[in-house]
């Protein structure tokens, strides 16, 4: 009987405790496109006739619970036929389901998505896509003589998924304040906290003949964790990261790289289309018009373009995203959309523009989500007279000082749309987080790191900065141990005055060196000297170590991280350099700098001046009075300011330049009669899904006879990194010449060929080509053989014949995303004593 009693209640006990385990049934799987192959995020999922569900995530995948073992599945989204399924959860299977995209009738042809090879001949969607390429410019506003437009743009970085248990990480837990700043994505519906954000209002002018594009700036202001990088070089950055888009021009610019628009030329060739669906947008009936590309893992997109049935081939939607398998870094997902409107005469009229993008550095994180929005109000196509004025002014941009201390009055009363309370105290919040020492003392540290300079004696608006702190220490054979120190002024000390300077050591040498500059400058800057455009007139004083045939073009020759040399480093001397410069940029981006200098060139034991006589006569330095012309011009070129340097943040901008130095002999205590032309081109040209090439050409010529200090001496890269116009396999003083013409071409296929080999497309590399070379002479007159009151060369100077030199490299870049590797052969002179024949170069090279 109590046996019997305490089965029962074991039984019942079981049953009790197996309930709730039963009950945890998890359905999961992910939805995609049964066309694109693609995820489709933000999906509806449930159950049918329950409240049980939810939508999938940003790459298509969806998990819920259930107590149900059997029910049936229901997924929905627009322009997609509903997906019905009966399931069993109990089973635990991890669903894959297709959603097929509705079918569209045209001329009583009818598209529907099937399995069976695509073909481009007698396909009506290919044909109706000619159709509109071949028609984008009707109704384009570019095709006006004038329009002008008002604009707000709101950006919007943030930490994504900011959700409870992110909250209670280590990292966060310290400060809980900052729970009342999270906010809700309208696009993804995760919880996000907004650490930076920037608004703008302005007026967008635009004139067809003279072509030219201006911009007004009523008010600007931005708050956030990229305070402590330059502002000026901010806006530049994020104006090619995620600009205005124009799904009319052939390739579109996202992220610094460009993409095959789904209207380009080349579009029939990149995408695949398919007609589907309609479906009415603004009260207009309108076409799905569905691409993707032949290869997801090209540099296109994937996304519909909401046609007009009317004939006139008007998108009135566009909604487009990357490829899920894109070889592109750090972007884990993109969408774009764009809303169109027509003017009374039928003109194009963009309404607003939405760029939604969720930035990872490594995956498995949750990463950084930006939006940024773009609203356009107020189109007009007769020129006001704040147009005319606008046209009259040099500059592309016109910002008065007033536009970035706006009141939140004026803002309230400006902006185009209602923004919540969150996004717009991002300023507070940063206030808050700085009062903690923890943060305070880590964004210092940042600043540092990304600036290489110490503000002081405030974090806010420094007096002057100090560094550049990579240079502190390095070496060279003729000064050993080379220590370094620095600092500069900003305009918060004088808008208009700047100085700069350092003072350096050399532990073998004992020989102190050191550079002063003072530089006055006509426009008032707000925070540094360099900052476009520079209107200026400086006055410098170098002495210093001169490192023959390392010109260090693109970095400070006391980077640390350049002192590990493949070769010894003894082709050193010292300079004295006194100058006084005038320079002059124009908005057009022209320029023109002219400089007076006394160079006064002093031998070392390294590099003795002997004349080429019986004696062999020693000379301690030879002095000259130079004065130099510069001109250059570089339009619509756009680049990131620092405190000590511009990078250019898109080569796309051709680049001319021309300088001439002379010198007269007798003049000022110059020992030489001197003259010396040279002449530069750079540009970075396209081939759409193929690829991008960056050219360098330059040319030289020194027309009189003078010493080798006074020659040309090709740029010799004797560390182990990759150096644009420099030659990886040169040795420094391996040739002189006094004339040159040089190349340098580097081709960058972006995985074009390893995104079609299976193992490889999945490592994500891309390959790189590149070819430079140098044609030089040396004349009799310069050559100290043959003329013996010049100096003597070196011992292992050579002399470049008929033939020039030239080396190529096949790389590979994206490893790890951030590392470029390049196998580098010379092929020419290749019979030389002590030169490298070959070599493997590396670089960081960190890109989209």
């Amino acid at each position: 009987m109590r046996f019997t009693f305490l089965r029962i209640l074991l039984f019942i006990s079981l049953c009790w405790m197996s309930f709730p385990l039963q009950a945890q049934y998890v359905v999961q799987g992910v939805v995609t496109d049964s066309l694109t192959r693609e995820p489709l995020p933000y999906t509806s999922v449930y159950l049918k006739g329950t409240t049980e569900g939810g939508m999938t995530d940003d790459k298509g995948q969806f998990s819920f619970k259930t107590y149900r073992p059997q029910a049936v599945l229901v997924i929905s989204a627009i322009g997609y036929n509903e997906y019905t399924r009966l399931i069993h959860p109990a089973q635990g299977i991890r669903l894959t389901i297709a959603l097929s995209p509705a079918t569209y009738a045209l001329n009583e042809v009818v598209v529907k998505p099937k399995r069976e090879r695509y073909k481009k001949k007698d396909n009506p969607a290919v044909e109706f896509v000619r159709q509109m390429i071949e028609h984008r410019d009707d109704y384009s506003p570019k095709e006006l003589d004038f329009w002008q437009r008002d604009r707000y743009e709101k950006m919007t970085f943030a930490i994504n998924n900011f959700d409870s248990v992110k909250q209670q990480k280590w990292l966060y837990r310290k400060f809980k304040f900052l729970t009342d700043y999270v906010d809700t994505s309208a696009v993804t519906g995760k919880p996000v906290l907004a650490v930076s954000n920037r608004e703008l209002l302005a007026t967008d002018y635009y004139r067809k003949s003279p072509k030219s594009q201006k911009q007004r700036v009523h008010a600007r202001k931005q708050a956030g964790v990229d305070e402590m990088l330059s502002q000026q070089g901010m806006e530049q950055a994020i104006s090619v990261t995620m600009t205005d888009v124009d799904i009319y021009e052939n390739n579109i610019t996202l992220f610094t790289n460009k993409f095959v628009s789904p209207l380009s030329s080349l579009g029939p060739s990149f995408y695949k289309y398919y007609l589907m669906d309609t479906i009415t947008i603004a009260g207009q009936p309108c076409v799905d018009l569905t691409f993707v590309p032949f290869n997801s893992e090209s540099f296109g997109f994937t996304g519909h373009l909401y046609v007009t049935l009317d004939s006139t081939y008007f998108v009135r939607r566009a909604t487009m995203n990357f490829p899920q398998k894109i070889n592109l870094n750090f972007v884990d997902y993109m969408s774009l959309e764009q809303n169109f409107t027509r003017g009374a005469d039928g003109t194009r009229q963009l309404a607003d523009e939405h760029i939604t993008t969720e930035f990872k550095l490594v995956d498995n994180s949750d990463g950084i989500y930006a939006k940024r929005d773009v609203y356009y109000r107020n189109y007009v196509y007769e020129p006001s007279a704040d147009a005319l004025s606008a046209f009259k002014k040099p500059e592309k941009v016109i910002e008065p000082a007033e536009a970035t201390h706006r009141t939140e009055a004026y803002w309230d009363d400006n902006r185009q749309v209602e923004v919540s309370k969150k996004e717009t105290s991002v300023d507070k919040m940063m206030a808050q987080l700085r009062t903690y020492p923890v943060y305070y003392w880590t964004e210092k540290t940042l600043k540092v790191l990304f600036t290489g300079y110490i503000p002081a004696p405030k974090e806010k608006e420094p007096l002057f900065y100090i560094g550049m702190m990579n240079t502190t220490i390095s070496g060279n054979t003729l000064e050993g141990v080379r220590l370094r120190a620095g600092g500069m002024t900003t305009a918060w000390l004088n808008p208009h005055l700047f100085y700069k300077g350092y003072m350096a050591y050399g532990f073998k040498d004992h020989r102190m060196k050191g550079m002063a500059e003072v530089e006055y400058s006509f426009h008032e800057k707000k925070e540094y000297a360099n900052e476009f455009p520079i209107h200026s007139l400086k006055a410098r004083y170098t002495s210093d170590v001169n490192q023959y045939g390392q010109h260090y073009l693109y970095t400070s020759q006391d980077n640390v991280f350049l002192s590990l040399k493949r070769q010894k480093d003894d082709r050193i001397g010292y300079q004295r350099k006194a100058e006084l410069t005038y320079t002059n940029e124009f908005h057009s981006g022209f320029s023109f700098q002219l400089t007076s200098r006394f160079r006064q060139d002093e031998s070392s034991y390294l590099i003795p001046f002997l004349k080429q006589d019986e004696m062999a006569t020693p000379v301690k330095k030879i002095s000259n009075t130079e004065f130099e012309v510069k001109l250059r011009y570089a339009p619509n070129e756009k680049f990131f300011q620092t405190q000590w340097n511009r990078f250019p943040v898109s080569l796309d901008a051709p680049v001319f330049s021309l300088s001439h130095t002379m010198a007269a002999k007798g003049v000022l205590g110059g020992d030489y009669t001197y003259q010396y032309t040279e002449a530069g081109f750079q540009k970075r040209f396209w081939f759409s899904a193929f690829g991008y090439t960056d050219v360098i050409l330059k040319a030289g010529k020194v027309w009189n006879k003078v010493p080798f200090p006074l020659l040309i001496i090709p740029n010799a890269n004797l560390s182990y990194t990759i150096q644009p116009e420099s030659y990886s396999l040169m040795n420094a003083m391996e040739f002189m010449n006094d004339e040159y013409a040089s190349w340098d071409v580097t081709y960058y296929l972006n995985g074009f060929l390893f995104n079609r080999v299976p193992l490889l497309k999945k490592l994500k590399w891309r390959e790189v080509l590149s070819f430079r070379g140098l044609y030089g002479n040396l004349s009799d007159k310069n050559n100290p053989i043959v003329s013996n009151d010049l100096f003597r060369f070196p011992a292992t100077t050579s002399y470049m014949g008929d033939t020039p030199y030239m080396e190529v490299g096949v790389g590979v870049e994206n490893i790890l995303k951030v590392i470029r590797l390049d196998y580098v052969w010379r092929l020419t002179y290749r019979n030389l004593p002590g030169i490298d024949k070959s070599g493997l170069r590396i670089s960081l090279h960190m890109t989209f």
